[in-house]
């Protein structure tokens, strides 16, 4: 048997040597649907081995002098803190505006030439910045009543008592903006803490100026030196209001400090 296979294979391959008989033809092998889709997987995540476009520096000769000195120059980003001073000092600014209307954020952030959004990336509302200037405000007088407080002794303290309403005065005619916060004209449509916080502070500069007087009475010989300096540092606060009212009213052209 094994023989007669032998010769029939071995006629066969002569018969096709011969022509005489057609081989028996065998179909290519198709990839499989996995090398498919690997090999096209491949393709598409290869992408980002693409070398990028090289940009053009400054310095590239390709560029002509006069195109690279008409671009426009690039804006520096303002400091930590720098932004927020901006906004405070343009907020004043608009405020020194005689019979100026309540100031939005809209037109403050037009002021500053840039969105609305960026002012509240500092300020959380108009309320926080109108804080900012009484905080500002706050800090000036205050040292300036706290420096006047130590120096001389009690027999002067009449003296150290003008000196304190003089600089409040002198304070309100260098700064206008701060005077409409300070007697509160710039505050009718805002939120009640910040005219609660401006009472306080004129209630501060009360008790600055009972503290001076006190000492002053006792020194005159009074029989109530405790009701002679609540009563003219009553007086006196209250003269720097009016004065400062009428420097506002006037649209800042009579000063608080003439006579």
């Amino acid at each position: 048997f094994r023989r007669v296979l032998f010769r029939s294979r071995a006629a066969r391959a002569g018969a096709v040597r011969r022509g005489l008989k057609r081989p028996r033809s065998v179909a290519p092998a198709l990839p499989t649907p996995r090398k498919v889709a690997w090999k096209r997987c491949a393709r598409i995540n290869c992408t980002h081995l693409l070398p990028m476009p090289e940009l053009r520096s400054e310095t590239d000769p390709d560029v002509p002098a006069d195109a690279a000195d008409a671009a426009p120059a690039v804006r520096k980003r303002p400091k930590p803190g720098e932004r927020r001073m901006q906004i405070l000092q343009a907020l004043a600014a608009m405020l020194e505006q005689p019979g100026a209307e309540r100031i939005t954020t809209a037109a403050l952030a037009a002021r500053l030439s840039v969105s609305e959004a960026a002012l509240y990336r500092h300020f959380a509302s108009k309320a926080q910045m109108f804080e900012g200037l009484i905080d500002f405000i706050e800090h000036s007088i205050f040292t300036l009543v706290n420096q006047i407080s130590e120096q001389g002794s009690a027999a002067d303290g009449a003296q150290r008592a003008a000196r304190i309403a003089a600089m409040v005065l002198q304070f309100g005619e260098r700064n206008p903006g701060m005077v409409r916060v300070m007697i509160g004209d710039a505050l009718v449509f805002e939120n009640e803490r910040l005219q609660q916080r401006m009472n306080q502070f004129f209630d501060k500069i009360e008790a600055s100026l009972r503290q001076c007087l006190r000492p002053a009475a006792e020194a005159a010989g009074s029989a109530t030196p405790t009701v002679d300096a609540q009563v003219r540092a009553a007086a006196v606060c209250d003269l720097l209001r009016g004065r400062l009212q009428r420097y506002a009213r006037s649209g800042f052209r009579r000063s608080p400090g003439e006579h």
